[in-house]
C-alpha cells in the first residue's frame, strides 16, 4: 500500500526528481540535444583534440534502443505493429544496400534510422518525467539563441568548418542558395539546426509556462530565427504560438480536448505537396517573387523526381520501397547512383520513398493512436512536425527524427476501449491541466 504523502514530502521528491536519471531513450535525447545544438563547436574541438569519435556516443545509446524497442514491444509486449516494424526496418535495410550499392551506404543508413527507435521508446512513459532532460533543454533554449545571436556579429571559428562522417567530406553552407544571404548557424553545424533548436526548445518548454512567459519570449525566439534566416522554422513558430494561445482561452476542462483536435488535424499537412503539385507544378512561382523560387524547386524537383527515377533505377520500389538510405544523405555521400540524389524535402514523402506503400497504412495507425494519447508533449510535437516537416526531411539532425517518432510512439501502445460510462476518465485531471497550459 502506499505511504500518505505530506505537500512537504512530495515538494521534496520533486526537486529530488530533477537530479534523477533519465531513462535510457530519456538518456539518448539528452546525449542528441546537446550535441546536435553544439554541433559546430563539438566537430570543430573534436577534431582539433582528435576526439571526433565521440560525435557517436549518442548513436551509441540509440542502438541500444533499438534493442530495447525490439525486446520491450516485439518479444515481451507482442505489439503485431512493433514486429512488423522492426522485420520490415530489416528489409528496408537490405533494398537499401542493393539501392547504394556500398557498404557505407548500409552503415550510414543503420546510423540514419536508429535515433527513430529513440522515440518509439517513449510509447507508454510521459516525457513529462525526464526532468533531467526538461531542464537542459530549457538550458538549450537560451543558448541557442545566443548562438546565433553571436554568430550574426561575430565570425566563429566553426563557421563553415570541414569534417569527415565515415570518409565523406562535409562543410555547411555559409550562403542561402536561393538568395545569397548570408546563413547564420549559431553553436550548431548550420543554420537549419540553429533555427530548429529554438524552435523546438520552445516548443517543448512553453507547454508548461504561463502565457506571459510565452509571449515574452516569443519576440526574442521569432527574432532569432529570422535572423538565421529560416523561413520554415519562423512560420511554424507562429503558426505554434497562435495554437498555444487559441488552446489557452478555453476552458481548463476542454484545453486537452482543443489539443488532442488540433494535433489530428494537423494531419491534414500531408495533403499540402500533392495540393502544390497539383495547382503550381511547371509554375515559374519565381516570377511572381523571388522568395517562392524554394518553393517552386521543391514542386518541380524536390517532390517529384525521386519518383521519376524510380522508374529507372529500380521499378520495383513503387511497391517496396528503395531502402532506406535512398534519395536521403546516405545516398549523397555513399553510394554509387550520387547522380540520381534529390533532396526531398518532406518528411511523409521521403520516408514513403524509402519503405514505400507500407508506410501509408503505418501513419493511419499513427493517426488513431493519436486519438487516443493523452501526454501533451506528443500531442503538441505531432502538432508542430506535421508543419515543420512539409518543407524538411526530419532525418538530419537526428534530434529531428527522435522528436517525430516520439510523437508517434503511442501507435505501440495497447488499445483499451473503454465503456461509455467511463469515458470520462479518459480526461486528464484538472490539475494536470492547469499546470500544463499555465
Amino acid at each position: 500500500m502506499d505511504q500518505p504523502t505530506t505537500p512537504l514530502a512530495e515538494k521534496r521528491e520533486s526537486a529530488l526528481s530533477v537530479w534523477a536519471l533519465p531513462t535510457l531513450e530519456g538518456c539518448a535525447v539528452l546525449l542528441y540535444f546537446s550535441r546536435d545544438a553544439f554541433a559546430g563547436v563539438f566537430r570543430y574541438y573534436a577534431s582539433l583534440t582528435h576526439l571526433d569519435a565521440l560525435w557517436f556516443v549518442p548513436d551509441l545509446f540509440a542502438f541500444a534502443c533499438v534493442a530495447a524497442f525490439t525486446y520491450r514491444y516485439a518479444f515481451k509486449q507482442g505489439n503485431i505493429i512493433a514486429i512488423l516494424l522492426v522485420l520490415y526496418t530489416i528489409f528496408a535495410l537490405f533494398l537499401g544496400w542493393v539501392f547504394l550499392g556500398e557498404t557505407k551506404g548500409l552503415a550510414s543508413s543503420m546510423k540514419m534510422i536508429a535515433p527513430a527507435f529513440v522515440g518509439f521508446c517513449f510509447c507508454g512513459r510521459e516525457f513529462k518525467d525526464q526532468k533531467l532532460l526538461l531542464n537542459v533543454i530549457y538550458f538549450l533554449f537560451f543558448a541557442s539563441m545566443i548562438g546565433i545571436f553571436w554568430s550574426a556579429h561575430s565570425r566563429l571559428p566553426w563557421v563553415a568548418f570541414s569534417y569527415e562522417s565515415f570518409g565523406a567530406t562535409r562543410t555547411a553552407a555559409r550562403l542561402w542558395w536561393t538568395g545569397g544571404e548570408s546563413r547564420i548557424s549559431g553553436f550548431a553545424a548550420d543554420s537549419t539546426m540553429a533555427a530548429y533548436f529554438v524552435l523546438i526548445t520552445y516548443v517543448f518548454t512553453s507547454i508548461r509556462k504561463s502565457v506571459l512567459w510565452c509571449l515574452l519570449w516569443a519576440g526574442p525566439a521569432l527574432y532569432a530565427i529570422q535572423v538565421s534566416t529560416n523561413k520554415t522554422a519562423l512560420g511554424v513558430l507562429v503558426i505554434y504560438i497562435g495554437a498555444l494561445l487559441l488552446v489557452r482561452a478555453f476552458d481548463e476542462r476542454h484545453r486537452f480536448a482543443a489539443l488532442r483536435s488540433l494535433a489530428l488535424w494537423s494531419f491534414t499537412c500531408l495533403l499540402v505537396p500533392p495540393a502544390l503539385m497539383l495547382a503550381f507544378s511547371g509554375t515559374n512561382l519565381g516570377r511572381v517573387a523571388k522568395s517562392l523560387y524554394s518553393l517552386q524547386d521543391r514542386i518541380n524537383n524536390s517532390w517529384q523526381l525521386p519518383f521519376v527515377y524510380m522508374n529507372d533505377l529500380m521499378p520495383l520500389g513503387y511497391f517496396t520501397g528503395c531502402g532506406l538510405g535512398c534519395f536521403n544523405y546516405p545516398q549523397q555521400l555513399f553510394s554509387n547512383k550520387v547522380s540520381y540524389y534529390v533532396p526531398v524535402d518532406n518528411f511523409y514523402i521521403g520516408t514513403y520513398l524509402m519503405f514505400g506503400p507500407i508506410f501509408v497504412l503505418f501513419v493511419v495507425f499513427v493517426i488513431m493512436a493519436v486519438a487516443r494519447t493523452r501526454d501533451i508533449y506528443k500531442l503538441t510535437a505531432i502538432f508542430v512536425m506535421n508543419f515543420y516537416t512539409i518543407t524538411v526531411l526530419g532525418y538530419g539532425p537526428a534530434s529531428g527524427l527522435l522528436v517525430i517518432t516520439m510523437a508517434f510512439s503511442e501507435v505501440f501502445g495497447k488499445a483499451s476501449p473503454l465503456p461509455r460510462a467511463n469515458r470520462n476518465a479518459m480526461t486528464p485531471p484538472p490539475q494536470l491541466l492547469k499546470v500544463a497550459s499555465g
